[in-house]
């Protein structure tokens, strides 16, 4: 089994009288979409500048990739890359030019250098921006370009700290494709949100809260923990229901009948579940399946762990 290659233990920064992150201890495996969530305020940026080497923690201990962060964070950055939530493109330059400069530091020169952002401002699309200044980019495009110059120099893993702030819908939607690509490609990826919905492209998900970690699991396992489970509506042809119904019931949590059909619940969308709906939609039947909005389970997470919404 893959050893993580992110690990925190008792995690704990404190700013005088005030802890900004308790006591957190997360693993993070290679290759995975990993989700850190919580409100503005939780813990959530001042977690990733420690684990970047950025900050030194008060106490506890931070690996990535195999480096001790606290005992080497210079070294820790060759290894990773980093975009905020502001893009660390530099006004007044050229994007070709932001390319040039973050080349530099990386060492990346010459035909080297021509190779890996010639792929990389085809597959971002950012060929027609590459002689125009970050200032007079949309912001979507320059989310792109900011991500393309943190995976440059091929890190292992990315640090991205609400990297779809202020940007539209269609635009964040694009740039998660990126991001999934990334991890496709067996780049590890640590993202931060306050957008619960982006959930749905992860692996896994963390919830901090007041710099305490309250829940941390895979999201279908949160859904089945913290929601009233799936909400399925069945239109079944005349004369089906009893059968359905039969068929359905081991597998619900709560089943009705409408007017049209049933309307079920079901904690997950399990195999015996999904082989159930499978046979009723080969005879005729219609399906509307309703996710548990993160949003909810968030609310839900924070009831039980006493903290407040």
């Amino acid at each position: 089994m893959a050893e993580p290659i992110i690990r925190t233990r008792g995690l704990t920064k404190r700013f005088g009288d005030f802890t900004a992150v308790s006591d957190l201890s997360i693993e993070v495996m290679p290759g995975t979409i990993f989700a850190f969530l919580g409100a503005n305020g939780s813990g959530k940026s001042t977690t990733i500048r420690m684990l970047i080497g950025l900050l030194r923690p008060t106490a506890g201990t931070v690996e990535v990739d195999g480096v001790d962060v606290i005992r080497r964070p210079r070294r820790v950055r060759d290894h990773i890359g980093y975009m905020g939530q502001k893009v660390s493109l530099y006004q007044g330059l050229t994007l070709r030019e932001n390319v040039e400069f973050y080349a530099g530091l990386y060492g990346l020169a010459g035909a080297e250098l021509e190779q890996r952002w010639g792929a990389l401002r085809e597959r971002f699309a950012l060929g027609e921006a590459e002689t125009e200044k970050p200032e007079d980019l949309p912001a979507g495009i320059r989310q792109r370009a900011g991500l393309a110059l943190a995976t440059l120099h091929r890190p292992r893993v990315l640090f991205l700290d609400e990297p779809t702030a202020g940007v539209d819908v269609r635009s964040r939607g694009l740039f998660w494709e990126l991001i999934q690509d990334e991890a496709a490609a067996g780049v590890t990826v640590f993202v931060t949100t306050h957008f619960l919905e982006e959930v749905e492209y992860c692996d896994w998900a963390a919830f901090i809260d007041a710099g305490r970690l309250i829940a941390n699991e895979e999201p279908e396992a949160l859904r089945r923990r913290y929601s009233g489970g799936y909400r399925i509506a069945v239109v079944l042809p005349p004369g089906g229901r009893e059968a359905a119904a039969a068929t359905l019931r081991p597998a619900a949590s709560e089943l009705t009948e409408t007017a049209d059909g049933l309307a079920l619940r079901a904690p997950a969308l399990d195999p015996p579940l999904l082989a159930a709906l499978d046979r009723l939609v080969a005879g005729g039947a219609r399906l509307t399946i309703e996710q548990p909005p993160m949003t909810d389970v968030f609310r839900r997470v924070l009831a039980a762990s006493g903290a407040s919404a």
